[in-house]
């Protein structure tokens, strides 16, 4: 017999999972969370947040370094702690954690420790640390199992030579070189946090762009400054043999010329992606499909399996917290039998927080045309903003792209000073179906960075005030 009986049982405490858990208490279900290791997943202990909290100390360095001397500061000699800045970064993550362990205990969710599986029909089973297995009864099983780094042959993981994000923010001393492979926003993150603290870096990018996702214009101005601030990038290269030395390692490139080229690193970060954890848990026997590394759905979440749904990096990209904790509330909300929206993945902002930082929203130019949109594109420098300036941060634009027939806010694209903070506002004017025409007649303060915003929308439709 099942152990005990709930509404909703949901395999992983992640963001996706640990918020679903806490929506569908709130509407009256009796919820549990099968989690295996520490509740916030991956992005809270050893993605998102610890590696933001690192970043924060790459922003400090760079202050420190570069631009003490023009604010008047007269700094000597200084140095930094890397134990210390390691040891932040894990206290951060675990102090978010035990808060998600607080909510759930304040929403009266049952956290059961262990490895969840489908054991059978609104069944499921939980393995716990000591091996021993119970069994729960679901009537709605929800599979936020998350993912893991996708490992290519050859770039296997060694712990000590060759990292994965784990590995990559753990360091037990700095390398002198590291070798970043994969410029998506984990690659250039670490990019730019092992630079800013002195390490020589480079970036192989087998596609023809860094940060493939974003804006072509944004991603080629990205690449000219992070290059301007000494970080080696190859694109359109093509990963080779790889050697492992007694404290180094060395890889074949073969470059977007034909040429190869040997780089040697004293470490390797592989940042070439995620896939889903979908093994052991049950899938095996059920309507469930797998379709590269990744469990299919529907616009509601539902899996092919009657009365079991899935959320998160468990079904495919974007791979981000935010957009797996509206897959939960959305997923429980269509449980309960709430008027709800399936999820638009344009409206799902991203955002990489490197130096500069990336944000963007919506359709890159590229794929506006591709579309047969008629489009306004407008672009606003960092250096004609007042704040940006007074900052010292005037690398980068803002770019908006609008339909020329409706006004409608097609994207948005930003490269600078907090963008990952600006760009909610942008997001907020799609999700509101705003036109040209309420942007410009919104009052922006002045002086801040958010002026650069409208500006770019004025710019657009060639009422640009300060440019």
């Amino acid at each position: 017999m099942p152990e005990a009986s709930f509404d909703v049982v949901i395999l992983g405490g992640g963001p996706g999972g640990y918020v679903a858990a806490i929506r569908a208490a709130q509407l009256g279900f009796s919820t549990a969370v099968v989690e295996r290791e520490n509740l916030g997943g991956i992005c809270l202990n050893w993605g998102c947040i610890p590696t933001k909290a690192l970043l924060r100390t790459a922003e400090i360095a760079h202050l420190l370094r570069d631009q003490a001397k023009d604010f008047g500061f007269q700094v000597g000699e200084w140095s930094f702690d890397l134990a210390k800045v390691v040891a932040r970064s894990r206290r951060v993550a675990d102090r978010l954690s035990k808060g998600v362990t607080s909510l759930m205990k304040k929403n009266d969710v049952r956290v059961l420790s262990g490895t969840g599986a489908l054991a059978a029909p609104g069944l499921v089973s939980v393995r716990g640390p000591d091996g021993a297995v119970t069994e729960v009864a679901a009537r709605h099983v929800i599979l936020a199992t998350g993912a893991r780094a996708k490992v290519l042959p050859g770039l296997e993981p060694h712990g000590e030579l060759i990292w994965t994000y784990r590995e990559a923010m753990l360091p037990k001393a700095l390398p002198a070189s590291l070798l970043v492979v994969g410029s998506g926003a984990i690659g250039i993150e670490f990019a730019s946090f092992y630079h800013q603290l002195g390490v020589e870096v480079t970036v192989v990018e087998v596609l023809p762009r860094i940060l493939p996702a974003e804006d072509e214009e944004i991603s080629k101005l990205a690449r000219k400054i992070f290059a301007k601030q000494g970080i080696r990038i190859h694109t359109g290269a093509k990963l080779g043999r790889i050697e492992k030395g007694a404290d180094d390692v060395s890889a074949q490139v073969e470059l977007d010329d034909g040429k190869s080229v040997e780089l040697r690193a004293a470490r390797v970060v592989s940042a070439v992606g995620i896939t889903g954890n979908v093994e052991g848990i049950g899938l095996d026997g059920t309507a469930i499909v797998v379709e590269r590394g990744h469990v299919l759905v529907n616009e509601w979440l539902q899996t092919g399996e009657p009365g079991v749904y899935a959320i998160g990096d468990l079904v495919g990209p974007p791979w981000l917290a935010h957009k797996a904790m509206h897959e939960g509330v959305i997923c429980v909300e269509r449980i309960a039998g709430e008027d709800v929206q399936p999820l638009d993945p344009t409206m799902i902002p991203g955002c990489t927080y490197s130096l500069p930082q990336i944000a963007s929203v919506g359709l890159t130019e590229e794929k506006a045309r591709a579309g047969g949109r008629e489009v306004r594109v407008g672009r606003f420098p960092w250096l004609g903003n007042g704040k940006a300036i007074a900052l010292g941060e005037t690398e980068g634009l803002v770019k908006t792209i609008f339909d020329a027939a409706t006004g409608e806010l097609l994207g948005a694209h930003l490269l600078g000073p907090e963008v990952t903070e600006l760009i909610q506002g942008y997001a907020i004017a799609r999700g509101l179906e705003t036109t040209q025409h309420e942007l410009m007649r919104t009052v922006f303060p002045h002086p801040t960075l958010s002026e650069a915003m409208h500006e770019s929308v004025l710019a657009a439709f060639g009422r640009a005030l300060h440019s």
